[in-house]
């Protein structure tokens, strides 16, 4: 359809060349694995959002081959209105009208008039009955506390809305009312869901009637970047990022000639001294492009240490910082990783919009060189010097769909012991799962928030400059850590595993999937669950020897 939609529509509010992009070079936009998985959390959102005013009608309506039924959808969103149905889901419309304009160079071989069919089209989420008019719901799965000033946050969302009592009201329908209805984040499910609690109702009045206003004339413009087979030149700016990232981002910068690596490679950091992506902006547009431009720049000690190593081939290695990180270590080691997934709709009683529900762990536990182990087994008791090789422990949770999270501390605090050493990799994750596991279940709070209170950051020798190696490229996740520091082992690369499972986000979707897959497929999948976790610590492990044979600590 060379028209408007309301993803168009807010496409052009948000840059001309992305509206442009989306209908002549769709293929260009990379779209990851995340952000399929946010649409998916999208749709079960939508559709439980349906009955948050009891009884509806939903118009949805799909050709042959699964693509919508437009036009279908159109005329039965009419009977309905007809009938006076209260609550109408999927509500569509479309508005056709010719649109013309003016040959102004007075080109004697073109027409006065250059024509045009102007379509649009909208789905309203909820469509709902109130006296002669009707009220605009606008469902996302986004989240925000139930009482609290959020206009701020709300705002990026009245385009699309705008649009949608634009185009009803061109369609004749007496628009009464826009709301935004997302996810409630102070929500806590017990027992049965409660969708009334679930979510949050904004009146979005006063919000849209100010963008309103701007909807005639960007409507305009947007036709005229939908006729336009010439594609717009259009700088980078802060636009490629806000309100969303731009799917379309390596695209333009690639149709800008921006080099690999740049200034936006340079490492970000934290807080507020951090690298922002507008800093990174300003210094493109003052020409401070290439890494040898920015080599004059003091920017900060990260960045100019990334930028230094990269055009140098440079190690960068503080052996007495590293020291002093390690020194914080006391044996046994527990190197720690934990596997999560994450639901928009809470699945569990203690469960909020959004939490992180811990499936998975593996442990690696490195005990003092010919430390002796003591144990006992069938009333003797056994002395053995402890082996070269870390021990290995594993979690996973079982997989029929009820609530891990309890087995899975209880686990825990028997797999690690009060006051141990434990090493996470970025540990404000693990640290915030224990953390919430510990409200959670008061009986094994105190365990809990000894393990929490005892974890050391192995990335902390990396974010502090101590370690630094140009093949980091300016990340410090362990996914670029480890093949920067050994590129040469197969057995420590993530893509030599099974290719079902070689990062986070492919274990946060598989877990769920397993209990409705048959036997053989649900076994093969925990193997390659249990295979991926255990990788994460063992990597931690191999990083940790790295550090010490860079330090000289034996």
């Amino acid at each position: 359809m060379k028209g408007l939609s309301k993803s168009r529509y807010t496409a052009f509010c948000q840059c001309p060349k992305n509206l442009w992009l989306k209908v002549y070079k769709p293929n260009e936009a990379v779209i990851d694995a995340g952000e399929e998985a946010r649409f998916a959390q999208g749709n079960v959102v939508g559709d439980l959002a349906m009955g948050l005013f009891g009884d509806f009608v939903e118009v949805t309506a799909k050709n042959e081959d699964g693509s919508l039924n437009l036009a279908a959808m159109v005329e039965k969103t009419k009977q309905e209105m007809e009938r006076g149905t209260e609550n109408i889901c999927e509500a569509s419309f479309t508005y056709d009208r010719d649109h013309a304009v003016e040959n102004v160079l007075l080109d004697p071989d073109k027409p006065l008039f250059h024509t045009w069919k102007e379509s649009h089209y909208c789905a309203v989420d909820i469509l709902r009955k109130n006296g002669d008019g009707w009220d605009i719901y606008e469902v996302k799965s986004t989240s925000f506390p139930e009482f609290n000033g959020q206009e701020a946050k709300l705002e990026k969302y009245a385009p699309d809305i705008a649009y949608q009592k634009w185009l009803l009201t061109q369609c004749g329908v007496n628009v009464t009312g826009t709301y935004l209805v997302c996810l409630n984040s102070d929500y806590v499910r017990h027992g049965e869901l409660d969708i009334e609690q679930l979510f949050v109702v904004n009146d979005m009045k006063e919000m849209v009637e100010n963008e309103s206003l701007k909807v005639p004339a960007r409507v305009s413009q947007a036709m005229k970047v939908i006729n336009n087979e010439q594609e717009p030149d259009t700088e980078l700016s802060e636009c490629c990022m806000k309100p969303y990232g731009c799917a379309f981002w390596e695209y333009c910068k690639r149709q800008h000639g921006v080099p690999s690596p740049s200034v936006f490679d340079i490492y970000g950091g934290k807080g507020k001294g951090g690298f922002t992506f507008k800093k990174k902006l300003d210094c493109y547009h003052q020409g401070f492009i290439t890494f040898e431009d920015l080599r004059s720049m003091d920017i900060g000690l990260i960045q100019n240490m990334q930028i230094e190593a990269t055009l140098t081939g440079k190690e960068f290695i503080n052996p007495a910082g590293i020291r002093q990180f390690l020194e914080k270590l006391t044996y046994p080691i527990y190197f720690l990783d934990f596997e999560t997934m994450q639901d928009a709709v809470p699945q569990y009683d203690g469960a909020k919009v959004y939490a992180q529900i811990t499936f998975q762990y593996s442990l690696h536990i490195k005990e003092m060189p010919d430390q002796i182990r003591v144990s006992h087994h069938d009333g003797r008791t056994l002395r053995m010097k402890a082996g070269k090789h870390p021990i290995h422990k594993e979690y996973l949770a079982p997989s029929d769909g009820s609530d891990p999270r309890r087995a899975l501390a209880e686990q825990l605090c028997k797999d690690i012991p009060k006051d141990a050493c434990t090493l996470a990799y970025n540990k404000m994750f693990e640290c915030g799962r224990i953390r919430e596991l510990a409200a959670l279940y008061p009986d094994l709070s105190d365990h809990l928030l000894n393990i929490a209170d005892h974890i050391v950051d192995l990335i902390d020798p990396f974010r502090a400059g101590d370690y630094y190696v140009p093949a980091m490229g300016g990340s410090f996740s362990i996914k670029s850590v480890l093949p920067a520091l050994f590129p040469d082992e197969p057995s420590l690369n993530y893509h030599n595993l099974d290719e079902r499972c070689q990062n986070g986000g492919d274990a946060m979707t598989i877990f769920p999937r397993i209990k409705d897959m048959e036997p053989a497929e649900a076994a093969a999948s925990r193997e390659v669950l249990l295979r991926y976790c255990e990788l994460d610590t063992w990597a931690m492990v191999k990083v940790w020897e790295k550090l010490k044979e860079k330090a000289g600590v034996i």
